[in-house]
């Protein structure tokens, strides 16, 4: 029985987190909004240095009576809690805080238990470190068994060649001053096999031939930087690639690569999440302000069309919310969680951009000028319909899982 009744540790966890959003994100979500290419050290020291002390994230233990660690059997639900709650304060910043992250999310899914040890100890040190997942090219979008980056074995080594695009935090996660960083690249060992050939592999920031070419200049989550990525002859330890390297004759090896979007997903769904919140706890209060109150049971003929468009709002986030929770509460307990992922991606993808753009639409002027941040969120928001898989992927996926159909019959 799937309960989400959240535990008193959770939902004090949930209140702390709520209130560094209000108080240490908010302030400055502006500021770096319009400075896109620096870096807000202050805060991401202050993270870094809270991080160490939580249990939150891929790869973070759980404690157990305060003294002996275990793992924590609600880890993803209070993952998907805690980036709800940061993404309210502000998506960009989120984005680039320190942690584990989205590479980290890779080595728990498909990574060995000495690969988790070796890679993901390193979030325990002193000095804040970024990891960073690397898919996109230039020629493979939203079809990653288009992969073009090739990793070819040498001896003790493998030597990755190719360009990729669009990497969340791969500036930081790649720099060579961060000796602790490291890029999860995902690229192919056999082009000839296709997607049974595609592997993933991690390169620590500062290898010789991974090169960060530029940084791009975005449309929102601008705090957060994106880079683009190119490896010349790179090469890497021989067991740095994540799983077996084994090229299987179906397809079925390149589903363990993709099991990391199974992990990665609901986190991306909740950061929508908490983007379309702020918009609508904003609006709230804005209406609040000209005297107007949501009257809930009041029958919907008798609504007025602020009242019925701000409840849609609010429905379809909780809907979205739901979705989330359940897809993070599967991978706590163990079970296949694919369907569920998407689901959860696809609709907050969406409700974040309509409930932010209905936002601004109903604030008029004032919403639309950059003096509230109302503007930003709608930004921020269309970001989370793209990466981690477009809404069109995301309903391909949901529509092959619930039809039965493979990836040949319903492409």
């Amino acid at each position: 029985m799937v309960d989400f009744e959240l535990s008193p540790e959770i939902m004090a966890q949930r209140e702390q987190l709520h209130m560094l959003a209000e108080h240490a994100m908010r302030p400055i979500a502006r500021e770096y909004d319009e400075r896109e290419h620096e870096k807000p050290w202050d805060f991401i020291n202050m993270m870094w240095q809270l991080s160490k002390a939580s249990d939150i994230g891929p790869g973070k233990e759980g404690k157990q009576d305060g003294k002996k660690k275990a793992v924590d059997s609600n880890r993803n639900l209070r993952t998907v809690i805690a980036v709800e709650e940061l993404s309210w304060g502000d998506a960009g910043l989120y984005l680039s805080i320190p942690g584990p992250g989205l590479g980290g999310a890779a080595v728990q899914a498909v990574g060995t238990p000495e690969q988790k040890e070796r890679f993901l100890s390193r979030f325990k040190g002193d000095k804040p470190v970024w990891s960073a997942m690397a898919i996109t090219e230039p020629g493979a979008g939203s079809d990653s068994a288009a992969i073009q980056t090739t990793a070819v074995r040498d001896g003790d080594h493998w030597v990755l060649n190719g360009t990729k695009i669009f990497c969340t935090s791969g500036l930081m996660a790649g720099d060579p001053k961060n000796s602790n960083g490291f890029i999860v690249v995902w690229a192919t060992v056999d082009r000839a096999a296709g997607r049974a050939g595609i592997k993933s592999f991690i390169v620590d920031a500062g290898t010789p031939g991974m090169t960060v070419a530029k940084c791009e200049d975005k449309l929102g989550i601008r705090a957060s930087d994106t880079a683009t990525l190119i490896f010349e002859d790179c090469r890497i330890p021989l067991d740095n690639i994540l799983g077996s390297p084994e090229v299987p004759k179906t397809s079925e090896g390149f589903k363990g690569v993709m099991a990391t979007f199974d992990a990665t997903r609901p986190i991306v769904a909740a950061s929508a999440l908490g983007v379309g919140r702020a918009a609508l706890d904003f609006v709230r209060e804005e209406l609040k302000k000209q005297g107007v109150e949501i009257r809930y049971g009041v029958a919907p003929s008798k609504l007025t069309a602020i009242e019925r468009d701000f409840m849609d709002m609010e429905t379809q986030l909780q809907a979205a919310r739901l979705l989330t929770w359940r897809a993070a509460w599967m991978m706590d307990n163990g079970q296949k969680n694919n369907l569920e992922a998407s689901m959860a991606k696809a609709k907050a993808g969406l409700v974040v951009t309509q409930v932010t753009q209905k936002a601004v639409e109903m604030l008029g002027p004032l919403g639309y000028s950059r003096q509230l941040l109302v503007e930003k969120w709608m930004r921020d928001a269309k970001i989370n319909d793209i990466f981690e898989g477009t809404q069109q992927i995301n309903m391909m996926i949901i529509a092959r899982r619930i039809l039965g159909y493979t990836s040949k019959e319903l492409s």
